[in-house]
C-alpha cells in the first residue's frame, strides 16, 4: 500500500504595524493555500485584529507590537511601552520555536527584506535557523505591487544581497501589466530570475448588499484615517445628489475620533468602525472614497466601483500615491491629494468621481490568492521532483 502524501506545510510570517493591509493579504492568500491543500500555518506580530486572519487557518500570536507613529520609527508594545532587548530576545525565541515545531516545507516571510526592517532583530536569526535545517525549506518574499521608495542610500543593494543570500523566490502580488517590481524597485533586474507575478489580491466576488449606501467612505485600519473622514462629513451637505452616507472609520482609529465623527454625523449618515461585508457594501455603492492602500484598491476594483483616491502621504509615503496616480491614468479614479482637502476641495471632487463612467470590464488580474497557490504548489513540486531525482 502506498503511503497517503502529506500536505505540504507552509510557515507564513507577517508583521502589520500601523494599519491592517498586511494582515488582509496575508489572510486571503492563506485561506487560497488552505483550498488548495496546504497546511498553513500564520505567524503575526500586531495588535489582533477581529476577523484575521479568520477560521481554519493554524495561527500563533507572538507578543504584539506596533510603531509609536506614523514615521514607523520606534517600536511599542500593547500597552505603548517601548520594547527592549528583553522582549525581542522573547519574540525571537518564540518566532524560533514555531519555526521548529511547524517544520515547514515552504516559508514566506512578507515584506521583508524589501520593508520590516524594524524587526529584523527576529527575522535575521529566523532565517539562520532556515539556512542550518537538516532539510532547508523553500524561502519566499511576499511583496504588495508598488514598494515605498527608499530615502537612504544602500538599503536597496543591501536588500539585493540579502535575497540572493536566502530567498529562492520573491512574491510579487500584481499584475505586471499594471506596475512591475522594478518600476518602484531599480535594482529588480538583479534578481529578475526569482521574481514571480501572482496577480493582485482581491477578494471573491462581491455578493449584493445587505446594506445600500451612495457612497461608501472607508480609513483603512484608521490610525491615519480621522481626516479623510471628517473632510467628506464637511462635504456632505453640498452634495444634493447623495442620499446616503456610510463612514468607516477602521478598527484603528482613536475612540476620541470615532466619537467626533458619530456626534457630527446627521441624517442620511451612518458611522461604523468595521464592516465584513465591505467588499459587498462596495458593490451597490455609487462611489467608493477612501485611502489609495492595497487591499482597498483591490476591493474597489472587484466590485466595479467609481473611487475617489486620498493617498496617504504622511512622512514622505509614495506607495498610495503611484498606485492612485496609475488608476488615474486608467480612468478607473478620481485623485485627491491628502494636502489639498479641503471642505470645497472634497465636494468638488467627489462630483468630479460620481460623473465617472460606471467601471466595465477591468482588464487586471485579480485572482491573486489562487494564483500565489497555484506557483507555491508549481514550485514544491518541481522541489520534490529534483530531491526524489538525486
Amino acid at each position: 500500500m502506498i503511503a497517503k502524501k502529506s500536505a505540504p506545510r507552509v510557515f507564513f510570517y507577517v508583521q502589520h504595524l500601523l494599519g491592517i493591509g498586511h494582515i488582509a493579504r496575508a489572510s486571503r492568500i492563506a485561506r487560497a493555500l488552505v483550498a488548495d491543500g496546504f497546511d498553513v500555518t500564520l505567524v503575526t506580530g500586531g495588535t489582533p485584529v477581529p476577523g484575521f486572519p479568520g477560521e481554519g487557518i493554524r495561527h500563533i500570536e507572538l507578543p504584539p507590537i506596533a510603531v509609536s507613529d506614523g514615521n514607523f520609527a520606534g517600536l511599542v508594545d500593547a500597552t505603548g511601552k517601548p520594547v527592549d532587548d528583553a522582549f525581542k530576545d522573547d519574540r525571537t525565541s518564540m518566532l524560533l520555536g514555531a519555526y521548529h515545531g511547524a517544520r515547514p516545507d515552504i516559508v514566506i516571510i512578507e515584506a521583508f527584506p524589501f520593508g520590516r526592517r524594524q524587526v529584523r532583530f527576529e527575522l535575521m536569526p529566523l532565517l539562520s535557523a532556515i539556512d542550518h535545517s537538516l532539510e532547508r525549506p523553500l524561502v519566499m518574499t511576499s511583496l504588495r505591487d508598488i514598494l515605498q521608495e527608499r530615502a537612504k542610500p544602500g538599503r536597496d543593494e543591501e536588500t539585493i544581497a540579502l535575497v540572493k543570500k536566502h530567498f529562492d523566490t520573491v512574491l510579487v502580488h500584481g499584475d505586471p501589466d499594471f506596475v512591475r517590481l522594478e518600476d518602484t524597485f531599480p535594482l529588480a533586474h538583479q534578481i529578475s530570475q526569482r521574481i514571480v507575478y501572482t496577480g493582485l489580491v482581491a477578494p471573491a466576488r462581491p455578493e449584493a448588499p445587505r446594506d445600500r449606501f451612495d457612497v461608501v467612505v472607508s480609513a483603512g485600519g484608521g490610525a491615519v484615517g480621522a481626516k479623510l473622514i471628517g473632510a467628506a462629513l464637511d462635504a456632505a451637505p453640498a452634495i444634493d445628489r447623495v442620499k446616503s452616507w456610510c463612514l468607516i472609520t477602521g478598527p484603528n482609529m482613536p475612540q476620541a475620533d470615532v466619537d467626533a465623527i458619530s456626534a457630527r454625523a446627521g441624517n442620511g449618515i451612518e458611522v461604523f468602525r468595521f464592516r465584513k461585508d465591505f467588499a459587498n457594501l462596495l458593490s451597490g455603492a455609487r462611489l467608493s472614497i477612501s485611502q489609495a492602500g492595497y487591499n482597498t484598491v483591490c476591493d474597489i476594483l472587484q466590485a466595479k466601483c467609481r473611487s475617489l483616491l486620498i493617498p496617504f502621504a504622511a512622512s514622505g509615503e509614495t506607495e498610495q500615491g503611484a498606485r492612485a496616480s496609475r488608476l488615474a491614468k486608467l480612468g478607473l479614479a478620481q485623485v485627491l491629494e491628502e494636502d489639498a482637502i479641503s471642505p470645497q476641495s472634497m465636494a468638488d471632487a467627489i462630483n468630479a468621481a460620481l460623473d465617472l463612467p460606471e467601471p466595465g470590464h477591468i482588464d487586471l488580474d485579480l485572482d491573486g490568492a489562487a494564483g500565489t497557490a497555484r506557483i507555491l504548489r508549481q514550485l514544491y513540486d518541481e522541489r520534490e521532483h529534483d530531491r526524489l531525482s538525486v
